[in-house]
């Protein structure tokens, strides 16, 4: 027996051994139809070898949408841990001056944010005098504004979370850093009877950070405590 045949005999020893091995590699299993094609000639359809290609074409896609949850479930995972973090830290402070500089640093570190400007509207100048000292992350508007804001100059339905680019026009709410805010997140919040209307205002220099065909689930439940939060203070 030459050395080929017996190189042979034991490949093939060792195949009627464990078959499985070769089924289990796929580039194997495709070098072999390939060879199995070209020896039944150019002639000749392999309706079985087709099969093969569109179910391995099937399971990549597969592979692919599996790997796409899986990334979607921890991502998701990573956004409720951030929020509960954020919102565990908004019930620290013990006055509203305390409460606001958490705010704009803790909160705004955590959320991995630019910008949060807290909107409160009032038709008292008196109100506003007394929130000068915290223009830094506090605006007091004149009523109206905050719809007039979040809708956008769009006739569309209210909502109470937007998520958006921001518009060039509308950007000076962001004070200082206007010029480098790239995307912002609206959270109307709900004050209390017989008070006005309150907005959060997330700022970020990622355009991407919040957009459009984002969920609003979790900050919805961020803009709940925060404006639970606020009403104590304004109580």
């Amino acid at each position: 027996m030459s050395e080929t045949a017996a190189i042979a005999a034991e490949l093939r020893a060792r195949i009627m051994a464990a078959p499985e091995v070769i089924l289990e590699d796929r580039d194997l299993m495709r070098a072999l139809i390939s060879a199995n094609e070209r020896a039944m000639g150019a002639n000749i359809v392999d309706l079985r070898g087709i099969a093969m290609e569109r179910l391995e074409a099937r399971l990549d896609r597969l592979e692919d949408t599996h790997r796409s949850v899986i990334a979607a479930a921890y991502e998701n995972l990573a956004g409720t841990n951030q929020i509960h973090r954020a919102v565990t830290k908004l019930l620290e402070p013990l006055d509203f001056e305390e409460f606001l500089t958490c705010l704009a640093t803790d909160i705004a570190q955590i959320l991995r944010v630019d910008s949060i400007r807290l909107v409160l509207e009032s038709a008292q100048a008196g109100e506003a005098a007394a929130l000068d000292r915290f223009g830094d992350i506090v605006a007091v508007t004149a009523p109206g504004f905050i719809e007039a804001y979040m809708r956008g100059g769009r006739p569309a339905p209210m909502r109470p979370v937007v998520l958006r680019p921001v518009q060039p026009e509308l950007a000076a709410l962001h004070g200082e850093r206007a010029d480098w805010i790239g995307s912002e997140a609206l959270m109307r919040l709900d004050l209390g009877e017989g008070r006005m209307t309150g907005m959060l205002v997330l700022g970020s220099e990622d355009a991407d950070q919040f957009r459009p065909s984002h969920g609003t689930d979790l900050l919805t439940f961020f803009a709940g405590v925060f404006e639970r939060a606020m009403r104590r203070w304004l109580g």
